[in-house]
Protein backbone atom coordinates (compact mmCIF):
# COMPACT_ATOMS: atom_id res chain seq x y z
CA UNK A 1 0.00 0.00 0.00
CA UNK A 2 1.57 3.58 -0.81
CA UNK A 3 2.64 5.58 1.80
CA UNK A 4 -0.02 8.77 2.78
CA UNK A 5 2.48 11.60 2.01
CA UNK A 6 1.78 14.97 3.17
CA UNK A 7 4.13 18.28 2.26
CA UNK A 8 4.70 21.26 4.17
CA UNK A 9 6.40 24.46 1.81
CA UNK A 10 5.98 24.68 -1.54
CA UNK A 11 7.66 26.77 -3.37
CA UNK A 12 10.77 25.92 -5.88
CA UNK A 13 11.80 22.92 -3.74
CA UNK A 14 8.96 22.04 -2.43
CA UNK A 15 7.06 22.03 -5.95
CA UNK A 16 10.09 19.20 -6.92
CA UNK A 17 9.28 17.05 -4.24
CA UNK A 18 5.09 17.49 -4.63
CA UNK A 19 6.16 15.80 -8.83
CA UNK A 20 8.47 13.39 -7.47
CA UNK A 21 5.69 12.11 -4.74
CA UNK A 22 3.50 12.16 -7.73
CA UNK A 23 4.90 10.35 -10.04
CA UNK A 24 6.15 7.58 -7.18
CA UNK A 25 3.68 4.76 -6.87
CA UNK A 26 5.24 4.03 -3.49
CA UNK A 27 3.65 7.62 -2.23
CA UNK A 28 0.23 8.81 -2.40
CA UNK A 29 0.29 12.68 -1.86
CA UNK A 30 -2.37 13.35 0.13
CA UNK A 31 -1.65 16.58 1.38
CA UNK A 32 0.03 19.81 0.92
CA UNK A 33 0.59 22.69 3.19
CA UNK A 34 1.90 26.67 2.82
CA UNK A 35 1.84 29.50 4.70
CA UNK A 36 0.72 30.98 1.68
CA UNK A 37 -2.52 29.48 1.01
CA UNK A 38 -2.24 30.20 -2.91
CA UNK A 39 1.04 27.98 -3.03
CA UNK A 40 -0.88 25.15 -1.56
CA UNK A 41 -4.27 25.53 -3.32
CA UNK A 42 -2.11 25.34 -7.07
CA UNK A 43 -0.07 22.60 -5.76
CA UNK A 44 -2.79 20.61 -4.93
CA UNK A 45 -4.47 21.25 -7.98
CA UNK A 46 -1.55 20.10 -9.70
CA UNK A 47 -0.29 17.49 -7.74
CA UNK A 48 -3.40 16.31 -6.16
CA UNK A 49 -4.10 16.32 -2.41
CA UNK A 50 -5.84 18.50 0.39
CA UNK A 51 -4.82 22.26 0.50
CA UNK A 52 -3.43 23.80 3.85
CA UNK A 53 -2.61 26.80 5.20
CA UNK A 54 -1.12 25.78 8.53
CA UNK A 55 0.86 22.73 9.93
CA UNK A 56 -1.30 21.90 12.65
CA UNK A 57 -4.07 21.76 10.94
CA UNK A 58 -2.56 19.50 8.23
CA UNK A 59 -1.71 17.26 11.24
CA UNK A 60 -4.63 17.23 12.99
CA UNK A 61 -7.04 15.97 9.74
CA UNK A 62 -4.88 13.97 7.51
CA UNK A 63 -3.42 10.46 9.00
CA UNK A 64 0.05 10.67 7.56
CA UNK A 65 2.45 7.90 7.01
CA UNK A 66 5.31 10.67 6.23
CA UNK A 67 5.74 14.58 6.24
CA UNK A 68 8.09 15.78 4.08
CA UNK A 69 9.48 19.12 5.14
CA UNK A 70 10.44 21.90 2.51
CA UNK A 71 10.44 25.15 3.94
CA UNK A 72 13.37 27.45 3.46
CA UNK A 73 14.11 30.23 5.80
CA UNK A 74 17.24 32.10 6.58
CA UNK A 75 20.64 30.10 5.58
CA UNK A 76 18.13 27.77 3.97
CA UNK A 77 17.62 25.91 7.00
CA UNK A 78 16.10 28.16 9.35
CA UNK A 79 12.11 27.24 8.92
CA UNK A 80 13.01 23.57 9.25
CA UNK A 81 12.65 23.02 12.89
CA UNK A 82 9.35 23.78 13.95
CA UNK A 83 7.16 21.80 11.41
CA UNK A 84 10.22 19.34 12.14
CA UNK A 85 9.51 18.98 15.28
CA UNK A 86 5.73 19.08 15.08
CA UNK A 87 5.70 16.29 12.59
CA UNK A 88 7.99 14.06 14.95
CA UNK A 89 5.62 14.52 18.20
CA UNK A 90 2.81 13.21 15.67
CA UNK A 91 4.05 10.07 15.48
CA UNK A 92 4.96 10.98 11.93
CA UNK A 93 7.67 9.50 9.62
CA UNK A 94 9.89 12.94 8.43
CA UNK A 95 11.88 14.02 5.26
CA UNK A 96 13.63 17.07 5.59
CA UNK A 97 15.21 19.55 3.22
CA UNK A 98 19.07 19.92 3.69
CA UNK A 99 20.51 21.45 6.08
CA UNK A 100 18.77 19.76 8.22
CA UNK A 101 19.13 23.37 10.34
CA UNK A 102 21.28 25.91 10.39
CA UNK A 103 21.31 25.98 14.34
CA UNK A 104 23.27 23.14 15.18
CA UNK A 105 21.44 22.75 18.81
CA UNK A 106 18.02 22.40 16.53
CA UNK A 107 19.85 19.83 14.44
CA UNK A 108 20.83 17.53 17.42
CA UNK A 109 17.40 17.79 19.04
CA UNK A 110 15.82 17.03 15.99
CA UNK A 111 17.72 13.67 15.67
CA UNK A 112 17.52 13.07 19.28
CA UNK A 113 13.72 13.18 19.33
CA UNK A 114 13.19 11.54 16.18
CA UNK A 115 14.90 8.42 18.37
CA UNK A 116 12.89 9.08 21.24
CA UNK A 117 9.66 8.52 19.24
CA UNK A 118 11.41 5.31 17.23
CA UNK A 119 10.24 7.12 13.35
CA UNK A 120 11.75 7.64 10.07
CA UNK A 121 14.00 11.12 9.71
CA UNK A 122 15.73 11.24 6.78
CA UNK A 123 17.09 14.43 4.75
CA UNK A 124 17.72 15.01 1.12
CA UNK A 125 20.90 14.42 0.73
CA UNK A 126 20.71 13.66 -2.96
CA UNK A 127 24.01 13.90 -4.34
CA UNK A 128 24.95 9.78 -4.06
CA UNK A 129 21.63 8.80 -5.09
CA UNK A 130 23.07 8.57 -8.87
CA UNK A 131 24.62 6.10 -11.05
CA UNK A 132 28.20 7.49 -11.47
CA UNK A 133 27.55 6.71 -7.26
CA UNK A 134 26.35 3.32 -7.21
CA UNK A 135 29.09 2.24 -9.65
CA UNK A 136 31.62 3.99 -7.59
CA UNK A 137 30.79 1.93 -4.68
CA UNK A 138 30.59 -0.66 -6.27
CA UNK A 139 34.09 -0.40 -7.36
CA UNK A 140 34.94 -0.49 -3.82
CA UNK A 141 32.68 -3.29 -2.70
CA UNK A 142 34.58 -5.32 -5.41
CA UNK A 143 37.98 -4.46 -3.72
CA UNK A 144 39.51 -2.57 -6.96
CA UNK A 145 39.79 0.97 -4.90
CA UNK A 146 41.62 -0.73 -1.78
CA UNK A 147 42.41 1.19 1.19
CA UNK A 148 41.07 4.98 1.44
CA UNK A 149 44.37 7.33 0.55
CA UNK A 150 42.54 10.35 -0.01
CA UNK A 151 39.38 12.41 -1.39
CA UNK A 152 39.56 15.62 -3.31
CA UNK A 153 35.85 17.14 -3.71
CA UNK A 154 35.40 20.55 -5.35
CA UNK A 155 31.73 21.48 -5.16
CA UNK A 156 30.56 25.14 -6.24
CA UNK A 157 28.42 27.63 -8.00
CA UNK A 158 29.92 28.31 -11.77
CA UNK A 159 30.55 32.60 -12.03
CA UNK A 160 33.46 35.32 -11.99
CA UNK A 161 33.25 38.99 -11.25
CA UNK A 162 31.36 40.21 -14.46
CA UNK A 163 28.10 38.54 -13.43
CA UNK A 164 28.51 38.74 -9.70
CA UNK A 165 25.28 40.30 -8.40
CA UNK A 166 25.01 41.81 -4.91
CA UNK A 167 23.08 40.41 -2.02
CA UNK A 168 21.70 36.74 -2.32
CA UNK A 169 17.75 37.21 -1.23
CA UNK A 170 16.49 38.00 2.55
CA UNK A 171 18.02 34.27 3.77
CA UNK A 172 21.66 35.09 2.79
CA UNK A 173 21.90 38.87 2.58
CA UNK A 174 23.91 39.33 6.13
CA UNK A 175 24.35 36.60 7.11
CA UNK A 176 28.58 35.48 6.61
CA UNK A 177 28.08 31.66 7.10
CA UNK A 178 24.70 31.20 4.69
CA UNK A 179 26.83 29.83 2.07
CA UNK A 180 28.30 27.09 4.05
CA UNK A 181 25.22 26.64 6.69
CA UNK A 182 23.45 25.92 3.11
CA UNK A 183 25.60 24.03 0.46
CA UNK A 184 28.33 22.61 2.30
CA UNK A 185 25.59 19.49 3.79
CA UNK A 186 26.14 17.96 -0.04
CA UNK A 187 30.45 17.91 0.08
CA UNK A 188 30.20 16.79 3.23
CA UNK A 189 27.59 14.07 3.06
CA UNK A 190 29.35 12.72 -0.41
CA UNK A 191 32.63 12.29 1.51
CA UNK A 192 31.29 11.05 4.36
CA UNK A 193 29.64 8.12 2.12
CA UNK A 194 32.45 7.24 0.85
CA UNK A 195 35.21 7.89 2.98
CA UNK A 196 33.31 7.44 6.69
CA UNK A 197 33.36 9.81 9.77
CA UNK A 198 35.80 12.89 9.75
CA UNK A 199 37.42 13.58 13.01
CA UNK A 200 39.97 16.56 11.99
CA UNK A 201 38.95 19.83 10.15
CA UNK A 202 40.79 22.60 9.26
CA UNK A 203 39.46 25.20 7.45
CA UNK A 204 40.14 28.40 5.87
CA UNK A 205 37.52 31.04 4.19
CA UNK A 206 37.12 34.08 2.78
CA UNK A 207 35.70 36.09 0.27
CA UNK A 208 36.52 38.24 -2.93
CA UNK A 209 37.11 41.76 -3.57
CA UNK A 210 34.13 41.92 -5.55
CA UNK A 211 32.18 41.02 -2.41
CA UNK A 212 33.85 43.16 0.01
CA UNK A 213 33.35 46.35 -2.37
CA UNK A 214 30.16 45.37 -2.69
CA UNK A 215 29.70 45.17 1.70
CA UNK A 216 28.76 41.63 1.01
CA UNK A 217 29.63 39.93 4.31
CA UNK A 218 29.35 35.89 2.96
CA UNK A 219 31.88 33.85 3.09
CA UNK A 220 31.64 32.77 -0.24
CA UNK A 221 34.78 30.77 -0.80
CA UNK A 222 36.19 27.84 1.39
CA UNK A 223 38.90 25.64 1.76
CA UNK A 224 38.80 22.79 3.99
CA UNK A 225 41.24 19.97 4.97
CA UNK A 226 40.21 17.07 7.16
CA UNK A 227 41.36 13.45 8.34
CA UNK A 228 39.27 10.19 8.39
CA UNK A 229 38.28 8.00 10.78
CA UNK A 230 39.97 5.27 9.05
CA UNK A 231 43.22 7.22 8.63
CA UNK A 232 42.53 8.78 5.06
CA UNK A 233 43.01 12.54 4.20
CA UNK A 234 40.40 14.60 2.49
CA UNK A 235 40.44 17.91 0.78
CA UNK A 236 37.18 20.16 0.10
CA UNK A 237 36.81 23.28 -1.49
CA UNK A 238 33.68 25.01 -2.65
CA UNK A 239 32.49 28.69 -4.02
CA UNK A 240 29.85 30.35 -4.42
CA UNK A 241 29.77 31.33 -7.79
CA UNK A 242 33.59 33.65 -7.49
CA UNK A 243 35.40 31.44 -9.78
CA UNK A 244 34.68 28.83 -12.28
CA UNK A 245 36.43 24.99 -11.81
CA UNK A 246 37.85 23.14 -14.43
CA UNK A 247 37.43 19.01 -13.87
CA UNK A 248 33.81 18.41 -13.75
CA UNK A 249 32.95 22.11 -13.73
CA UNK A 250 30.84 22.92 -10.87
CA UNK A 251 31.24 19.41 -9.40
CA UNK A 252 33.87 16.87 -9.40
CA UNK A 253 34.94 13.98 -6.47
CA UNK A 254 37.87 12.15 -6.38
CA UNK A 255 38.26 8.84 -4.26
CA UNK A 256 41.59 7.36 -4.44
CA UNK A 257 42.92 4.27 -2.68
CA UNK A 258 45.90 1.37 -2.83
CA UNK A 259 44.03 -0.12 -5.52
CA UNK A 260 42.53 2.34 -7.58
CA UNK A 261 41.05 5.82 -8.03
CA UNK A 262 37.86 6.91 -9.06
CA UNK A 263 36.26 9.74 -10.17
CA UNK A 264 32.46 11.60 -10.75
CA UNK A 265 31.91 14.56 -12.47
CA UNK A 266 28.67 16.12 -12.98
CA UNK A 267 27.28 14.55 -9.98
CA UNK A 268 25.16 12.37 -12.52
CA UNK A 269 27.20 12.52 -15.48
CA UNK A 270 30.52 10.89 -15.94
CA UNK A 271 32.66 8.44 -13.73
CA UNK A 272 36.38 7.32 -14.56
CA UNK A 273 37.91 4.62 -12.87
CA UNK A 274 41.90 4.72 -12.60
CA UNK A 275 43.33 1.30 -11.87
CA UNK A 276 46.40 1.27 -10.20
CA UNK A 277 49.57 -0.16 -11.79
CA UNK A 278 49.71 -3.77 -12.01
CA UNK A 279 53.53 -5.86 -10.91
CA UNK A 280 53.93 -6.31 -15.26
CA UNK A 281 53.20 -2.85 -15.99
CA UNK A 282 55.93 -1.26 -17.73
CA UNK A 283 55.30 2.27 -17.05
CA UNK A 284 57.34 5.49 -17.52
CA UNK A 285 57.42 8.57 -15.45
CA UNK A 286 53.49 10.37 -15.64
CA UNK A 287 51.68 7.00 -17.53
CA UNK A 288 49.31 5.60 -16.29
CA UNK A 289 47.09 2.00 -16.76
CA UNK A 290 44.56 2.60 -19.41
CA UNK A 291 41.47 4.45 -17.01
CA UNK A 292 37.70 2.90 -17.67
CA UNK A 293 35.34 5.88 -18.80
CA UNK A 294 31.60 5.56 -18.21
CA UNK A 295 28.96 8.39 -19.44
CA UNK A 296 25.55 7.15 -18.30
CA UNK A 297 24.36 10.28 -20.64
CA UNK A 298 22.41 11.98 -17.88
CA UNK A 299 22.78 15.90 -17.55
CA UNK A 300 20.04 16.42 -15.79
CA UNK A 301 20.71 17.34 -11.83
CA UNK A 302 16.78 17.36 -11.29
CA UNK A 303 17.30 13.11 -11.72
CA UNK A 304 18.74 13.35 -8.36
CA UNK A 305 15.14 14.15 -6.61
CA UNK A 306 13.25 11.49 -7.37
CA UNK A 307 15.97 9.01 -6.93
CA UNK A 308 16.60 10.11 -3.70
CA UNK A 309 12.87 10.44 -2.44
CA UNK A 310 12.12 7.03 -3.84
CA UNK A 311 15.12 5.57 -1.92
CA UNK A 312 13.47 6.94 1.29
CA UNK A 313 10.14 6.14 0.42
CA UNK A 314 11.56 2.30 -0.03
CA UNK A 315 13.00 2.55 3.02
CA UNK A 316 10.20 3.17 5.12
CA UNK A 317 7.61 0.93 3.12
CA UNK A 318 10.07 -1.90 3.75
CA UNK A 319 10.73 -0.85 7.59
CA UNK A 320 14.26 -1.41 7.42
CA UNK A 321 16.10 -0.83 10.51
CA UNK A 322 16.57 3.01 11.77
CA UNK A 323 20.16 2.69 11.79
CA UNK A 324 19.97 1.59 7.84
CA UNK A 325 18.02 4.21 6.52
CA UNK A 326 20.24 6.81 3.89
CA UNK A 327 20.80 9.68 4.09
CA UNK A 328 19.18 9.94 7.89
CA UNK A 329 19.00 12.48 10.13
CA UNK A 330 21.84 11.51 11.95
CA UNK A 331 23.75 11.46 8.37
CA UNK A 332 22.40 15.13 7.86
CA UNK A 333 23.37 16.17 11.77
CA UNK A 334 27.20 14.57 10.67
CA UNK A 335 27.38 17.18 7.78
CA UNK A 336 26.42 19.96 9.91
CA UNK A 337 28.63 19.04 12.36
CA UNK A 338 31.38 19.17 10.27
CA UNK A 339 30.52 22.97 9.00
CA UNK A 340 30.08 24.35 12.38
CA UNK A 341 34.05 22.74 13.06
CA UNK A 342 34.82 24.28 9.44
CA UNK A 343 33.20 27.69 10.97
CA UNK A 344 35.21 27.13 14.00
CA UNK A 345 38.58 26.62 12.81
CA UNK A 346 38.39 29.51 10.47
CA UNK A 347 37.31 31.63 13.49
CA UNK A 348 40.32 30.59 15.45
CA UNK A 349 42.73 31.37 12.40
CA UNK A 350 42.93 28.03 10.93
CA UNK A 351 43.39 25.78 14.15
CA UNK A 352 42.65 22.06 13.61
CA UNK A 353 39.40 21.52 15.46
CA UNK A 354 37.31 17.88 16.36
CA UNK A 355 34.03 17.80 15.39
CA UNK A 356 31.32 17.03 17.68
CA UNK A 357 30.19 13.34 18.59
CA UNK A 358 27.64 11.85 16.46
CA UNK A 359 24.92 10.34 19.21
CA UNK A 360 25.45 6.47 19.52
CA UNK A 361 23.93 4.63 16.71
CA UNK A 362 21.33 2.71 17.91
CA UNK A 363 20.59 -0.73 16.87
CA UNK A 364 17.32 -3.00 17.11
CA UNK A 365 16.66 -6.65 16.25
CA UNK A 366 16.63 -6.13 12.41
CA UNK A 367 20.24 -5.23 12.68
CA UNK A 368 20.87 -8.98 13.95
Amino acid sequence: MALKVGIIGLRGIGETHARAHSQNPLAKLVAVCDVVKERADKAAAQYGGKAYASPAEMLRNEDLDVVDVCTGGYENGGWHFEPVMAALAAGKNVLVEKPISNDIHEAREMVRFAAEKDVYLGCNLNHYFTEPARQARQLMTDGKIGEPVYCLHRMGFIGGEDIYKPGGGPNFDGFPYAHLKAFLAHPFSLMRHFGGDITHVQAFMDRPSVRRHAGDLMMSIASVHVKFHNGAIGYLFSSRGDATMGLGGWWSFEFGGSKGTFCIENCVEKLTYYPAPAPTDKLGLGEQPTPVVTNTGVKDFGATFPARINAYLEDVTNQVPKSKLRASGRDALATLEYTFAAIESYEQGGALVRPHALPTLKRDLKDQ
